[in-house]
């Protein structure tokens, strides 16, 4: 367990690493330099590999005690993480947020991969790198194009054919735009240069979890308009919010949800939804409507499933499609969502 603090995770550890913050790159080339100077590298992996030498270059200079005074941790333990990884194949690094969304998160990301290419532990079973997302289903956000970059069933906003393919498909009176939309972490400068006027945060709370949170919060209390959906009052995001709208918790929602391995899994309400609070697809659908948009006329989870599913299938060539066997379950999955109407907003 690589963490700072002592969580209750690490009860569970056979070996907790409370390095300092933002030293993970640090560890990782550690371990790599650690991984060549013992001959632990996977030669015909390598030979699948783009040129090795630069890394192996970038972490030949992290010797362990040097790894222990950046990291702050002792060099006994860094030697004993080293050796546990070294002399285990089935080796699998889950890393999450604190990692992907750090401000060197690319570098981050990159160190433990390298450690995993080097020594052919990718794809495995037992190991591989592996990428725990940090936010509510947020497999399944971006199946359906919840990224600024990205359109629904995996299609890229910057390709036209795929722009074209979506209008055509949604019957767009207008064409889509070309542009990719702002990033969430550089959303705080887009507000505070004038760019973003007002903004809708739903299902996570940002002034804490992305990178230079403070600024973000900073951001928000110089926009003209914050609207936050959520399911808790005590939210620190919510405190930001000029209108703050009641969404349905996961334990409220009927509907699907994707998992890390990119599996759709159908999700049944374990008890009512508390006091006035909506799933979101409602709550983004009446305030659609009430703009004037078309197409967002939906009673049921299951309306919504089945377009995607016909997104995903449309002019769609043999190799991307949906398999015959494929169909029938996601079809038969759709029909099962079946609920009864949420209500119209008053």
């Amino acid at each position: 367990m690589i963490d700072p603090r002592r969580t209750d995770s690490c009860e569970f550890a056979d070996l907790h690493l409370p390095i300092a913050v933002g030293t993970d790159t640090h560890l990782y080339n550690g371990l790599l330099h650690y991984l060549e100077q013992n001959g632990y590298a996977d030669k015909d992996y390598l030979q699948q590999c783009q040129d090795v030498t630069p890394a192996l270059d970038a972490a030949k200079t992290w010797t362990i005690d040097k790894v222990a005074t950046a990291c702050g941790i002792s060099a006994d333990l860094v030697q004993e993480f080293y050796a546990l990884v070294a002399a285990n194949d089935k080796t699998v690094t889950a890393f999450s947020m604190g990692v992907n969304q750090s401000a060197s998160g690319t570098d981050k990301v990159n160190a433990i991969i390298n450690t995993h290419l080097y020594t052919g532990r990718v794809g495995r079973v037992g190991a591989s790198p592996f990428s725990l997302t940090g936010q509510p289903n947020a497999m399944g956000g971006r199946e359906v194009g919840a990224l600024a970059n990205l359109l629904a069933a995996h299609l890229d906003l910057d390709n036209e054919q795929h722009r074209h393919l979506v209008a055509d498909f949604w019957q767009a009176p207008q064409a889509i735009a070309a542009e990719t939309g702002v990033k969430a972490c550089d959303a705080a400068d887009a507000i505070l240069d004038g760019r973003i006027k007002a903004i809708w945060i739903m299902a996570t709370n940002p002034v804490v979890s992305l990178p230079e949170a403070d600024k973000f919060r900073r951001a928000l209390s110089a926009c003209d308009l914050v609207i936050v959906s959520d399911c808790s009052v005590d939210s620190d995001t919510v405190k930001c919010a000029d209108i703050v709208l009641p969404a349905q918790g996961w334990g409220e929602k009927s509907g699907t949800v994707t998992n890390s391995e990119r599996r759709i899994s159908r999700q049944r309400a374990l008890m009512p939804a508390l006091g006035q609070a909506k799933p979101d697809w409602w709550i983004l659908s009446q305030v659609a409507k009430r703009m004037g948009l078309l197409g967002f006329d939906y009673h049921h989870p299951s309306e919504i499933f089945n377009e995607h599913i016909a997104l995903t299938a449309y002019r769609n060539d043999a190799s991307q499609a949906l398999s015959d066997s494929n169909q029938p379950r996601y079809l038969n999955l759709a029909k099962d969502l079946s609920l009864e109407p949420v209500g119209s907003l008053d």
